[in-house]
């Protein structure tokens, strides 16, 4: 847990993260608008950050996510989503030294899987080492991760005002503009600068 500001401590940067990026997962979209409350006991090692902070996120064809992260509450891990003819269940959702269990309700009728323990960060790790090797771009990307970041930081700017935040939406690829590259300037009067 990190409890200061400066090294990126907060209850969003530690564990809204992961809510941020399975519901970015899950929607296959982008925040429109974000909102959060955040609070902090009378406790030193919450001074310079937020003990909890409860988030909504509304995206695109008027879907809701909501979570709320703390340092203080006991120890919960478990998220639910809920359609228009059922809703899974997952507890415990985010750990790795436990088995992960579903529980998934539609139309009155539940079925549970339990995906057996494993290790997750070693896989991580080979999987981008050979990105690195083979010269490829890793998926998720770095852009993926910024966009999770862009999710916190402006879900802690509403908590600081008050007001929701709307989001920019992130440049795709339809974006994107290619022009032939600048030739080297010819020099007039002048000598070629060293290094």
């Amino acid at each position: 847990m990190r409890t200061q500001s400066e090294l990126g401590g907060g209850t969003l940067y530690d564990l809204g993260v992961y809510c941020t990026n399975a519901v970015r997962y899950l929607f296959q979209d982008e925040p429109l608008e974000v909102f959060a409350y955040a609070a902090a006991r009378d406790d030193r090692r919450f001074r310079e950050i937020d003990e909890m902070t409860a988030a909504v996120l509304r995206f695109p064809k008027d879907r809701i996510a909501s979570f709320t992260t703390s340092f203080g509450a006991a120890d919960v891990a478990s998220y639910e989503i809920i359609g228009t003819k059922g809703r899974l269940r997952v507890d415990p959702a985010y750990e790795y030294e436990m088995a992960l269990k579903h529980s998934l309700t539609v139309d009155g009728k539940t079925t549970s899987r339990t995906f057996s323990r494993r290790d997750q960060f070693a896989p991580e790790i080979l999987y981008f080492s050979d990105c690195i090797i083979n010269d490829v771009e890793p998926e998720p990307s770095g852009q993926d991760g910024l966009a999770d970041v862009r999710g916190v930081r402006a879900l802690y700017r509403s908590a600081e005002t008050g007001k929701p935040v709307r989001l920019k939406k992130r440049p795709g690829l339809k974006q994107e503009k290619r022009r032939a590259p600048v030739a080297k300037p010819r020099l007039i009067h002048a000598e070629s600068g060293s290094a």
